[in-house]
């Protein structure tokens, strides 16, 4: 495997979709990441957020970001469609990272490749694009793990990507047990979780679990704990934040260099909690419901 073209904190660009927000601040928004040096995350299904980074884009083509888009699902005819759509959307000639957002027989063919694993990793021969990641949830198939287990992960992806912060651990146990004892590279999604205390649903408790280790540690604020969590762990090698405020961006970044890791006794505290609620909730939950 070879080393993800991201930088430590890479940004998510689900706000720059939101048509609430006036398109100008929208795209002030994304040249702001661009001219940070920030890789960026994006994806066709995020409103019209690839026509905001395109119109970033084209204002300064001297500085483009490294960009991890998102394609899928269930062929590779499917997934060649979407990152050739996206590429030519953004007027890009090749794609940094592809997120594989698989589902059906491909899917299950992560752990002992057939012919739809190769006809991705053709898309890598071709140039279209340098390196994959593996998207994961708590409902992902078995797979996902025996391919962590027997090697053949490595040959399809350079990294896992899924929900991690304080709150969320968008793995079960046993598929964490074997990223950390492979040291499997992560891509740590949701840095903060939302960034405020949540009203209702399952993540309610998880934040009043939590809050008193937060405000028991070092951390200045919540998004300083939330970026020393996930890039303090030894295999994350990014985390992935969305935000239209250039503030905050800008907070992320700044977060993001040279983040001091928490200390053990805070993250053994939060993987505690993680433990739990993956054997508790997560496990029993169906799928997209959290």
């Amino acid at each position: 495997m070879a080393g993800l073209p991201l930088t430590r904190f890479v940004y998510g660009t689900t706000r720059l979709g939101d048509q609430g927000i006036p398109f100008e601040q929208r795209v002030a928004a994304a040249r702001f990441a661009a001219d940070l040096g920030l890789a960026f995350h994006t994806s066709h299904q995020y409103g019209d957020a690839l026509r905001v980074i395109r119109e970033a884009l084209d204002q300064n083509r001297q500085t483009v970001p490294r960009f991890l888009f998102k394609i899928g699902w269930s062929t590779p005819e499917e997934i060649r469609g979407q990152v050739e759509h996206q590429l030519e959307a953004l007027g890009l000639p090749k794609m940094d990272v592809g997120q594989l957002c698989l589902g059906g027989p491909l899917a299950e063919e992560v752990a002992s490749p057939g012919e739809g694993v190769r006809s991705l990793l053709r898309l890598k021969e071709e140039g279209l694009v340098g390196a994959f990641v593996l998207e994961c949830w708590p409902w992902s198939p078995p797979a996902y793990l025996e391919a962590i287990r027997n090697g053949a992960a490595a040959e399809l992806v350079d990294a896992y990507i899924f929900y991690l912060n304080p709150l969320k651990r968008f793995v079960l146990n046993e598929l964490w047990d074997a990223l950390s004892e492979k040291a499997f590279p992560i891509v740590a999604m949701r840095t903060v979780c939302g960034g405020s205390r949540p009203s209702a649903g399952y993540l309610q408790p998880r934040w009043d679990a939590v809050e008193p280790i937060y405000l028991a540690s070092d951390a200045q604020s919540w998004p300083e704990f939330c970026v020393r969590y996930a890039l303090g762990l030894p295999n994350v090698v990014a985390t992935v934040g969305s935000t239209a405020l250039p503030e905050r961006i800008g907070e992320f970044a700044r977060l993001s260099q040279d983040a001091k890791p928490l200390e053990p006794r805070v993250v053994e505290a939060i993987h505690e909690l993680h433990r739990r609620w993956s054997d508790e909730h997560d496990r029993h939950a169906a799928p997209w419901s959290m």
